[in-house]
């Protein structure tokens, strides 16, 4: 007698088996993802950090470190902002020199300059018609969150925008020396000069929180506040070029000056010296002569004395017999004639 195997019940069928195998699978991925959406706001805030919880696109609360608990998307929505006390950086792009200017820069030359549209780029005029660069960096904190995620994108480029605006401001109202030393030469005379440069950033960091406070109270406020402003001002390259040159040329020019102050110090001591060494030499020339002068008029002084005291008659007579014959013996030859007959002549005879 042959055993025959029973038919297998429909239930048992492979296919049904392998589509409840998938059912299990597509169950358990269901709950395993709804789990996750419904745990999806639940995270943890870091100290640096603190949450913006919008419920329907409405302020909720704002969450700071610590765990946080909200309804999944799209009840309430997650925005992860900066803490309250932390300075964020921006550095202000749209001061600087462009890229196209630059390139337009190197590709110069005298035959084909650059276009008006780039030659002013990244250069801001001052109140003396000179130009400045800044390099402009905000330090921003985020004193409202609300207002800041509600412009998001928006903020940076409208900070970037007043800063920018500020800035022009700024300069404008100034000369170039209260901006950098641009004239070196002026620092001594203008003694203010330097606590102006010093208030730049100040006065920069006060525009543009005055902007922003005022963005604020018309109701379109971005919710941050300006904590610290970094300028780095500079030249442009040509005019960094000429300031040298007048510098240059400054510097030789006082060097010039101390110069011909030394040498006319020099010539003035020479002179000086010169002129006591003459008088020296002079008095004592002058003594000399004097003394010789007195020893020359002694003799005469003393025979005037004893003519007019009579106390010698016979004085001239003797002087002129003792000085004449040295006198007519340096002559070549003498004629004398009688002071009592002047009609006859006394004629010397031949020497023998």
């Amino acid at each position: 007698m042959s055993e025959h195997p029973e038919p297998t019940s429909g239930l048992d069928s492979p296919w049904i088996q392998a589509g409840r195998l998938a059912f299990l699978g597509l169950y358990g991925v269901t709950v395993l993802a709804a789990l996750a959406w419904a745990f999806s706001n639940v995270r943890q805030i870091d100290p640096q950090e603190r949450a913006v919880v919008l419920r329907l696109g409405a302020l909720e609360r704002i969450q700071n470190a610590g765990l946080l608990l909200a309804w999944p998307r799209p009840f309430e929505q997650v925005v992860i902002l900066p803490a309250a006390d932390r300075v964020i950086e921006r550095r202000v792009e749209g001061l600087l020199r462009s890229d196209a200017a630059l390139q337009a820069d190197r590709q110069a030359t005298l035959a084909t300059p650059v276009n008006d549209a780039l030659a002013g780029s990244g250069y801001l005029l001052t109140g003396d018609a000179g130009v400045v660069q800044l390099d402009v960096r905000v330090f921003y904190k985020v004193t409202d969150p609300y207002a800041f995620v509600l412009q998001a994108e928006h903020v940076l480029p409208a900070l970037d925008r007043i800063v920018t605006r500020s800035a022009v401001v700024l300069t404008a109202a100034r000369d170039l020396d209260t901006i950098l030393v641009a004239r070196p030469e002026l620092i001594g005379s203008d003694s203010q000069a330097a606590e102006r440069r010093e208030r730049l950033r100040g006065d920069l960091l006060q525009g543009i929180n005055r902007r922003l406070a005022e963005l604020a109270a018309s109701g379109q406020g971005i919710g941050v506040e300006v904590a610290r402003v970094d300028v780095q001002s500079s030249l442009p390259g040509p005019a960094v070029n000429a300031f040298n040159a007048v510098l240059t040329a400054s510097q030789q020019a006082d060097k010039a000056v101390a110069n011909a102050h030394n040498e006319a110090a020099k010539l003035g001591q020479s002179a000086t010296q010169e002129a006591d060494r003459l008088v020296q030499v002079a008095k004592a020339q002058a003594s000399e002569r004097l003394a010789k002068a007195q020893a020359d008029t002694a003799t005469v002084a003393s025979l005037a004395k004893a003519q007019q005291d009579g106390s010698d008659p016979g004085l001239l007579l003797r002087l002129y017999r003792e000085r004449m014959p040295k006198i007519l013996q340096q002559a070549g030859s003498v004629t004398t004639v009688d002071p009592r007959d002047d009609s006859r002549l006394i004629i010397q005879g031949a020497e023998q």
